[in-house]
């Protein structure tokens, strides 16, 4: 089992959001039946719908990151797991493109899991281009989650909660993630930023009931 769901994730990860989508609903429904799960029971503690579930378990649709974190978390494994086969190696090498892309603007952005840890403290880090004038906006994460970006390429309005703050490329910021919050190119060129996502207690049994609806 564990053999053919790493020969399906080499085969699909550097090709289509579609066959990105199977291998997040192929590692859903894994992560469930390990759980001893049924779909209504994974819907109830990742407070979603049981159709949404049978959507991503189907590579139906393409899920939110927000979705997808939902998920993660009561599923105990992270969202780097998600799209990402279990290892235990030493070190794993990332090549250019062939990250996850998990976010898609509707003027050709798009947000890119490039690398991840393993639970308990789970570390993300994210390759973010925004097209002239959009803007993701992302609910409050779980209590403790800290955010770290740094502008590579245009400007960048990060808002958090009623805080707004307009960085230049080289620009730095650290924020809580457990609040609403948002990313905005307000520019009229590219906007490229690195982002970082520290989730502590992955797993824990505390992370769903804390985060936002």
């Amino acid at each position: 089992m564990a053999l053919h769901f790493i020969v399906q994730y080499h085969a699909l990860m550097t090709v289509d959001a579609e066959s990105l989508s199977a291998v997040i609903g192929s590692r859903v429904r894994h992560e469930r039946t390990k759980h001893g799960w049924t779909l209504d029971q994974l819907a109830e503690v990742a407070r979603v719908s049981r159709r949404m579930v049978v959507n991503v378990e189907q590579g139906a649709m393409n899920p939110s990151i927000g979705t997808l974190l939902r998920l993660s978390d009561a599923l105990g494994v992270g969202l780097p797991a998600l799209v990402e086969p279990p290892h235990r190696e030493r070190a794993r090498l990332t090549r250019a493109g062939d990250g996850a892309a998990l976010w898609k603007g509707s003027a050709g952005g798009q947000g890119v899991l490039v690398a991840g840890t393993e639970p308990p403290d789970v570390v993300e880090l994210w390759d973010w281009r925004l097209a002239p004038g959009e803007e993701h906006e992302s609910e409050a994460h779980s209590q403790g989650t800290r955010e770290l970006l740094q502008v590579h390429e245009g400007a960048l309005v990060v808002t958090v909660a009623d805080d707004a703050f307009t960085l230049a490329p080289g620009d730095a910021l650290a924020f809580m993630g457990d609040e609403e919050h948002s990313y905005s190119n307000p520019g009229d060129v590219l906007t490229r930023f690195s982002l970082t996502v520290y989730e502590p207690g992955v797993g824990s049994g505390h992370r769903v009931e804390t985060r936002h609806a």
